[in-house]
């Protein structure tokens, strides 16, 4: 996994000073997390390995899958993704893309794993309590898994913080078994 990542600093990087030049580092935050959510899926990676089309064919399938509108920037970095037999590397390439855009605002993404389906409100008041806790501006994403059994799991880079009925009784299972 290493080797993915160092091997798509580059692209990510190169893609980051685009945006920050071009002033548009929301919208370039879009595409490559589309680029990245459609390079993901196994049948790209399987269009992507297909011997029997060439670099062209395999950018403009990949092109005409995605939803947002391209500026010709983007489209040529597919194309050299795809000449170079990278473009199975947009997963971590927009990865590193958000963890660039982060550190520029001084944000961190936070993954919300809840019992139970969250308000929005919910979700807006533990966003606010946990930016304090944290210091810096949160980006959530929220999932429901329901073997927590209650409660949350909030991942903010290496820091967990597991308040699920789950945990505890790991917790407490662990303590009684010593």
């Amino acid at each position: 996994m290493a080797e993915l990542a160092t091997i798509a600093r580059p692209y990510a990087e190169a893609l980051f000073r685009v945006a920050l030049q071009s002033d548009g580092l929301q919208a370039w935050s879009g595409v490559v997390a589309e680029m990245a959510q459609v390079g993901a899926l196994p049948e790209v990676k399987a269009l992507a390995d297909n011997p029997k089309l060439g670099d062209r064919e395999v950018a403009d399938t990949f092109l005409s899958v995605l939803k947002s509108p391209l500026t010709a920037e983007a489209k040529n970095f597919v194309y050299m993704l795809a000449d170079n037999g990278r473009l199975t590397l947009l997963p971590e390439i927009g990865a590193q893309f958000q963890a660039l855009k982060n550190a520029q605002e001084g944000a961190a993404d936070a993954e919300i794993i809840s019992a139970f389906g969250l308000s929005d409100a919910q979700v807006k008041d533990l966003i606010a309590s946990l930016e304090k806790k944290f210091g810096r501006k949160l980006n959530p994403s929220v999932t429901v898994d329901v073997s927590l059994i209650g409660g949350v799991r909030v991942v903010v880079g290496d820091e967990v913080l597991d308040s699920s009925v789950r945990a505890k009784l790991q917790q407490m299972h662990a303590a009684l078994a010593a």
